[in-house]
């Protein structure tokens, strides 16, 4: 139980960054932070303590762990690379832009 608590923990550092910080890159880090989070809760619910395998014959007892999310793990880490790859280009087109990362000046700026 205490595993799902630490990842709602994280789940939360990652939203306050994402809320309280200016810096485009903060935000970014935060919000691969969620991630991250996200990612390690579907890991911890494919573990079944005691599971074992369905599809072997009688008697022979293989402790295994549910394949589903840990295949959903691997789709997610491919679909944050890309939003995080997607949010660096426009946080570098922003700094060309305003030639600053920090939104309220970004904010201002209007132009």
């Amino acid at each position: 139980m205490t595993l799902y608590l630490m990842c709602f923990f994280l789940f939360l550092v990652g939203v306050y960054g994402a809320i309280t910080k200016r810096d485009l890159i903060k935000i970014i880090l935060a919000i691969g932070i969620m991630g991250y989070s996200v990612n390690l809760f579907l890991v911890l619910i494919a573990y079944r303590s005691g599971a074992l395998a369905p599809i072997l014959k009688e008697g022979i007892s293989v402790p295994m762990v549910d394949p589903i999310p840990q295949a959903l793990v691997l789709t997610s880490i491919v679909i944050e690379l890309g939003i995080t790859a997607l949010m660096a280009a426009l946080a570098i087109r922003i700094y060309e832009k305003y030639d600053t990362l920090d939104i309220t000046k970004i904010r201002r700026l209007k132009g």
